[in-house]
């Protein structure tokens, strides 16, 4: 009973009446995909100690399951580490872009300062004249 086994299907949820499709949750598969693992090592642990057998049938149970969920880890690693990378990399992007408006923003609010101030200096000037005609 391997968790590889189970073929991988796109979740359809319900929000405000249009479907949307899992990844537009908010979820990651990979999050989706720990949790479903999780629940799946606790809900056989649970059903193997409630389970009417002996000490050591359970002990032999509770190893070889110990034993796949392992190699089921093992094997998803690289998977999970990529995308851990990946977050890591959308993350900087995020933040260097976030630099980017923030340095924009100032180059724009500086360049109105300089406009408002040559507005201000010709009323001022337009004003001096006014007074002095």
């Amino acid at each position: 009973m391997g968790f590889s086994d189970t073929k991988h299907h796109q979740v359809i949820i319900k929000k405000e009446g249009h479907p949307m499709a899992a990844e537009d949750s908010g979820f990651s598969s990979g999050a989706v995909a720990f949790a479903f693992l999780a629940g799946a090592i606790i809900g056989a642990g649970a059903a193997l100690l409630l389970a009417p057998q002996t000490g050591a049938e359970t002990r032999k149970l509770l190893r070889d399951y110990a034993e796949k969920a392992e190699e089921e880890i093992r094997e998803r690693l690289p998977e999970a580490k990529a995308m851990l990378d990946s977050a890591i990399e959308k993350g900087k992007d995020f933040v260097e872009r976030g630099k980017e408006f923030v340095e924009k923003g100032k180059e724009f609010v500086d360049d109105k300062k300089s406009v408002l101030s040559s507005a201000m200096d010709a009323g001022r000037d337009a004003m001096k004249k006014h007074r002095a005609s």
